[in-house]
C-alpha cells in the first residue's frame, strides 16, 4: 500500500475533517497527518484498525509458539491431550 499520496498537513484535515472520515469509511487506505512538515498521526478506519490488532495478536501468538518450539518446551498433541483430559477428572 503506497501511502505517499494520502499525506496531509493538519490544516488540511481541520478543513475536511468530514470528507476524510467519509472516504476512510468508504475503503480509502489510511491518511498520514504532519505537523510542521513531520508525520505525527495516522489516521484509519476504526474496522480496519481493530483487524490490524487482531492480526497483530494472531502474529504474537505465532512468535510465542515459535519460541517454545525453539526452546524444546513442546509436546506432541497426544500427550497434551491425555494430560488436559487428566486435569479436567480431577
Amino acid at each position: 500500500m503506497k501511502l505517499s499520496g494520502r499525506v496531509k498537513p493538519i490544516s488540511y484535515l481541520k478543513a475536511h475533517a468530514p470528507e476524510v472520515i467519509r472516504g476512510l469509511a468508504g475503503g480509502e487506505a489510511p491518511v498520514i497527518i504532519t505537523l510542521h512538515g513531520e508525520a505525527k498521526a495516522v489516521l484509519q478506519d476504526v474496522g480496519r484498525y481493530e483487524e490490524t490488532q487482531e492480526t497483530l495478536a494472531l502474529l504474537k501468538v505465532l512468535a510465542l509458539t515459535n519460541k517454545e518450539i525453539e526452546a524444546g518446551r513442546i509436546r506432541p498433541v497426544d500427550e497434551a491431550f491425555k494430560r488436559v483430559r487428566g486435569r479436567l477428572k480431577d
